[in-house]
């Protein structure tokens, strides 16, 4: 594996230095192996066999190219063709034993996402490229405003994603994604099921020619497994696809409504909190070369702590994002391409708790990209985000792969990350928990080394060995259970661990995937000193799924996960979706925990128990243009 001292000698051999200068000379840089790229490119057999279809991933990388080619571990979650076998967007991600999903609430009521032993605020969560990740806190990060029909699509990048997507991207990056409807149709679902839960949804698409629009409605309700954990959620959005002269736009509209039982989320309280979100996005292709975005997003926050006494405390939050960018490709030789752009943020909140602040920063990037397909990669790039209030961080990465033979690929990387306070972080105050105005940016460096086999009749697997070291991890920690939680920075930290994966067809159309992520950490806690969140993470986690196509347009997929956090027992949960897919009238069972197991996926948290929600979604039209 690639030491961290060997990374940064060689990019200060490149000419990298500190200083907002760093990317000017990052672009020399960049430039100067221009020449050294084109030979390998004539060096390279020019004659590519013939591909079949493939899979196509825009995550992890400057422009979509095929999953077998990227240089990072990246896992691919096929969420419209399997939207009825599944409660949540939350249960999609538990496929991948690297994601360690922490839900407060059920039906992906208020989940923490985590990766690679990061905290929940280190994982970078993106809707079709543009960041969900606000300036309050973590926790809502998966609180999308899109209903689960909207989404396509979940890609999962393992470790750290900041040369691309700037600040949060330590332990990973999961980006759901959007396409345009394929048909004009009108399908409304219902389902019901135990804890009073009650689902109401509707998607409507009209495809003409070179438009698409998609109308997604949905209605989740429940009166809780326990007191004080009833939920109603209700999500809207538009999205808009259409191509002109000018290139493709694409126009996303949503908003969501989350009232929610906040017992135990927060402490020992029965608290009560609601969250509300309007989006509203363009992205603009000028051509084939260049590429614009545009974001805004509001959202307000109101939480009480004691649900049947408000007066006693409550926060309201307000908070405005914007987020604008400006990329660029340029083709200096065929396989041989410069990506740059420049991005910028500002944000802002009022809050009864947290004060007013704003933040404002902006960000370029560059990177060089060289690739012959089937043969090698090589990706150097590098980014510099400057802040109003906080110095600027410098993330360069560099990764490559290499196919052995049409079946095995070996492939490395090495990048640095970072993620800046959020607001909770800084100023966040009540009885149980106080923030920090001096905590410091966290820093990490992360080294992998894998190898992938595509081997003949759909088997497929994966191994990925990796290292984070981390300078600066903010947590919070106090002195006895009598006193608040207080937010600190940790001085070291390092993790290191093995993601593995093996995808197998069985008889009959069916197919297995076992997957298991094994992680270490090294730090000694401080004695006599409770830490909340830096040591909660998953030291074992698997994953066995099996889904079979049966007769008669059946389907099926079974999930039995095991994980084991740090310091306390291992657990499993075994979950069994049902549906049929032939006709207008599609049923569906869901049936989640079904050995009742009692678990905790946040410490003092309870889960529910075994669960049962049925339902059908009719199709009333369906027309191919």
């Amino acid at each position: 594996m690639v030491s961290i001292a060997t990374v940064k000698r060689t990019f200060y051999v490149l000419g990298v230095r500190r200083g907002r200068a760093r990317l000017i000379s990052l672009c020399a840089a960049v430039m100067t192996l221009c020449g050294a790229a084109r030979d390998l490119h004539a060096q390279a057999d020019s004659s590519q066999p013939e591909k079949k279809k493939e899979t196509i991933v825009v995550t992890g990388v400057y422009e979509p190219v095929p999953l077998a080619e990227v240089d990072r571990p990246i896992t691919l979650i096929d969420v419209r063709a399997n939207e009825l076998l599944s409660k949540s967007l939350a249960d999609f991600l538990r496929l991948d034993p690297s994601v360690d999903v922490a839900e407060r609430g059920a039906n992906g009521t208020e989940a923490d996402i985590s990766m690679r032993g990061g905290t929940f605020e280190q994982t970078l969560v993106l809707l079709d490229g543009l960041r969900m990740n606000d300036l309050q806190t973590g926790h809502h990060d998966v609180d999308l405003p899109v209903p689960l029909d909207a989404v396509s699509r979940i890609e999962v990048l393992h470790g750290s994603g900041s040369t691309l997507y700037g600040s949060d991207a330590v332990g990973g990056v999961i980006n759901f994604i959007t396409e345009p409807p394929r048909v004009s149709e009108l399908r409304l679902r219902a389902g019901f099921g135990n804890f009073g839960v009650n689902q109401q949804s509707a998607t409507w698409s009209l495809v003409a020619g070179r438009f698409a629009e998609q109308l997604s409605f949905a209605r989740d309700f429940s009166t809780g497994f326990m007191p004080d954990r009833d939920y109603r959620s209700l999500d809207f959005s538009s999205l808009t696809d259409f191509s002109t002269a000018l290139g493709a736009t694409q126009i996303i509209l949503a908003s969501t409504d989350r009232p929610f039982g906040a017992n135990q989320f927060y402490g020992d309280y029965d608290s009560w909190e609601r969250l509300r979100t309007w989006f509203a996005a363009v992205n603009q292709h000028l051509g084939k070369s260049t590429e614009a975005s545009f974001a805004f997003r509001r959202r307000t926050d109101l939480f009480v702590l004691l649900r049947d006494n408000p007066e006693y405390f409550e926060n309201r939050h307000a908070l405005e994002s914007y987020q604008a960018a400006l990329r660029r490709r340029q083709e200096l030789k065929e396989n041989v391409r410069l990506f740059y752009g420049a991005e910028g943020y500002s944000d802002g909140i009022h809050s009864t708790n947290l004060g007013d602040h704003t933040r404002g920063r902006v960000a370029a990037y560059a990177a060089l990209d060289v690739r012959a397909l089937g043969r090698f990669s090589f990706n150097l790039g590098a980014r510099e985000e400057v802040y109003r209030s906080v110095r600027g961080q410098f993330s360069p990465s560099l990764s490559a792969s290499y196919w052995l033979d049409p079946h095995w690929k070996l492939r490395g990387s090495a990048s640095h990350a970072f993620r800046v306070p959020s607001l909770t972080d800084l100023y966040y105050h009540d009885p149980a928990n106080l923030g920090s105005p001096n905590l410091r940016p966290e820093r990490a460096w992360n080294t992998e080394a894998g190898v992938d086999w595509n081997g003949l009749g759909g088997w497929q697997g994966g191994l990925t060995l990796f290292e984070r070291r981390e300078r600066d991890v903010i947590d919070y920690a106090r002195p006895s259970a009598a006193d608040p939680w207080q937010a600190t920075n940790i001085d070291r930290l390092r993790f290191h661990g093995v993601e593995t994966s093996l995808r197998a067809p069985a008889f009959r159309r069916q197919q297995i995937e076992l997957s298991y992520t094994a992680l270490r950490g090294y730090h000694e806690p401080t004695p006599g000193i409770d830490s909340r969140y830096a040591f909660e993470y998953a030291v074992n986690s698997g994953t066995l799924s099996w889904q079979t196509s049966l007769p008669r347009g059946i389907y099926a997929r079974s999930r039995v996960g095991l994980l084991e956090r740090y310091g306390n027992r291992t657990y499993g949960v075994w979950d069994v979706y049902l549906a049929r897919s032939l006709g207008r009238v599609h049923p569906f069972v869901q049936l989640t925990n079904l050995t009742n197991t009692a678990y905790e996926e946040i410490q003092g948290v309870a889960m529910p128990g075994r669960a049962v929600v049925a339902g059908a979604e009719v199709g009333v039209f369906s027309r191919r243009k």
